[in-house]
């Protein structure tokens, strides 16, 4: 049985709608009324492809069909749905499509699985919002505790707890996924570079996930008329924070090991342009394969960090929102991977990823896989981003093969 290329098509078109940036790609931050719009309709497919749908504390949506073992653990298939600013419709979107389309084949075979097979769509994985990133996973599997997450706010100072109530998500409900629950969880996701493109191969095999450390740095200098004020008494936020950036490519550079240190976000305060900026809140996010190259490159940017405390009136900060060390995926979900790829004659390569995902905080509860679609152009987060329609019904039947040799005894 292979996947339904048209079907996988119009979920990912009809989910790409909901964006609060319509015609400049698609921008669905966590609780807002996008998220609620793309929620009713995974809600609503799961329903109609035979799941019994819940949500969790965080927001988190289940579509489980259950197993004939009595109380035997889940085979979870999923990804997440929230966005960047101005992404694409891709990115997260498309691994929950896959497991939808997973459970669409299940009914539509009118299998009914020994182990449960759950679909799961989780919140805030690219920490658009609320910072921090991988929120839905780590929140589920008890990194975050219930305290930092009741205190976390977004850039406007709503708390998530109430942006939740907003939509009409319950914070009080069961947070916490016990992991004895999982039995594996496998998503796909679109590759978001060119390695895949360029070779012309379909799939992507990932044996590892990079691991990566990101911080919140804020530069509290004091602000002043940006006419009357002499170049020499300025304590400029702004101009401090713009030389800590500035400093970062050269910093991974001499790390090396294919390290990247990336600023995303930066706020200035109060943000007018006749007055000197008293205050710079910027994130510095911080990649490599191994956990030593990531060590050294948090060491070398909390010393620079520190390098600009007390001068020029200038004060420093490093607030360490997350970190997770590299994680090897799950060897024999990966050997089933290349199994059924290539009893199916779907080429295939082995990669790692330089992107973070779900699948690297839940890699430590439970057995995952992950498979990587090409992205054209090797483009993402970008209103661009675009993956063959044939190449995710490729990795959906790749999945609904792995999922059925797990939860089939």
């Amino acid at each position: 049985m292979t996947a339904n290329k048209e079907r996988i098509e119009q979920h990912i078109e009809l989910l790409g709608q909901f964006t609060a940036t319509p015609g400049q790609g698609v921008t669905r931050l966590t609780y807002s009324k996008e998220d609620l719009q793309a929620r009713n309709y995974i809600k609503e497919k799961m329903a109609a492809y035979g799941l019994q749908v819940s949500e969790d504390g965080f927001g988190n949506i289940f579509g489980k069909l259950e197993g004939t073992l009595k109380d035997a653990p889940s085979v979870i298939v999923g990804s997440h749905f929230d966005s960047v600013p101005n992404g694409g419709a891709y990115d997260g979107t498309a691994g929950v499509v896959i497991g939808l389309e997973v459970a669409a084949l299940f009914q539509e075979l009118q299998l009914t699985p020994d182990y449960p097979l759950e679909v799961l769509a989780m919140v805030e994985e690219e920490g658009s919002r609320f910072g921090g990133g991988l929120m839905g996973s780590r929140g589920m599997m008890g990194v975050m505790i219930e305290e930092d997450f009741t205190a976390v706010a977004d850039k406007d100072g709503i708390l998530a707890t109430d942006a939740m109530a907003a939509i009409g998500l319950d914070p009080s409900k069961e947070k916490i996924r016990r992991p004895e629950t999982i039995k594996a969880f496998l998503e796909l996701h679109i590759e978001q570079g060119p390695i895949l493109e360029e070779k012309g191969i379909r799939i992507g095999v990932v044996e590892a996930i990079v691991g990566l450390v990101q911080l919140e740095v804020t530069v509290q200098g004091r602000a002043g008329h940006a006419g009357t004020t002499p170049m020499d008494r300025r304590s400029d936020a702004l101009v401090s924070a713009a030389q800590l950036i500035a400093a970062f490519p050269q910093l991974a550079k001499e790390t090396g090991n294919g390290t990247v240190i990336t600023t995303g976000r930066l706020q200035v305060f109060p943000n007018g342009a006749n007055v000197i900026p008293d205050k710079v809140v910027f994130s510095v996010d911080i990649r490599a394969g191994k956990e030593e190259h990531i060590q050294h490159a948090l060491d070398r940017v909390k010393e620079l960090v520190a390098s600009h405390n007390g001068v020029d009136g200038i004060h420093t900060i490093a607030d360490q929102l997350m970190s997770i060390e590299p994680k090897e995926l799950d060897p024999e979900i990966r050997g089933l991977f290349k199994n059924i790829s290539e009893e199916l004659a779907i080429p295939y390569c082995t990669m790692n990823s330089g992107a973070g995902h779900d699948a690297m905080v839940l890699s430590d509860f439970t057995a995952c896989g992950m498979v990587f679609v090409p992205s054209k152009d090797g483009l993402s987060h970008c209103p661009e981003e675009w993956s063959d329609a044939e190449h995710l019904a490729d990795g959906a039947t790749i999945l609904f093969e792995a999922v059925k040799r797990l939860a089939v005894e």
